[in-house]
């Protein structure tokens, strides 16, 4: 499992045209499912998420946790962070999950982040969404739950 983790101010997702999703501070988190992935995948996911510090504290240093400042994550799922660009021009997406396994396993990190106590919104899974977000930092951090095995 992968996940591009950034540091919002803010984060919305539309789908045609309605919004369907907005967090303010906190975390916008783009989600890949591969077809190996399981519950342990999404686990170490989700914990990561709620555990790591990337925002200030009062004396301006990188130490705060999502929970210490009643940050928001939106959730979205992107099966593009499995796209194999070694050949040709055009993207392979052969090692993202099926749509059943990636959408299963995808609520189930929202979930797990909820039994956190963190509130999440999620993105539509499988439609055509657009993505708004002010990156704050830039904080943007890369998780794959396969190189921590």
């Amino acid at each position: 499992m992968r996940a591009v983790l950034q540091r919002v101010s803010r984060a919305e997702v539309s789908v045609d045209g309605e919004r369907v999703a907005s967090v303010g501070r906190g975390y916008l988190v783009l989600l890949g499912v591969t077809h190996t992935d399981d519950e342990a995948d999404a686990r170490y996911i989700a914990d990561k998420i709620a555990s790591l510090r990337l925002f200030e504290d009062e004396a301006g240093k990188i130490n705060l946790g999502i929970t210490d400042i009643g940050g928001e994550v939106l959730v979205v799922s992107q099966f593009t962070l499995y796209a194999d660009c070694r050949k040709g021009r055009r993207p392979s997406f052969t090692d993202a999950a099926p749509p059943e396994m990636a959408d299963r396993l995808y609520r189930r990190v929202a979930e797990i982040l909820r039994e956190a106590g963190l509130p999440v919104q999620t993105g539509v899974f499988g439609a055509h969404m657009q993505v708004s977000l002010v990156n704050d930092g830039p904080v943007t951090i890369l998780l794959d739950s396969r190189k921590a095995f």
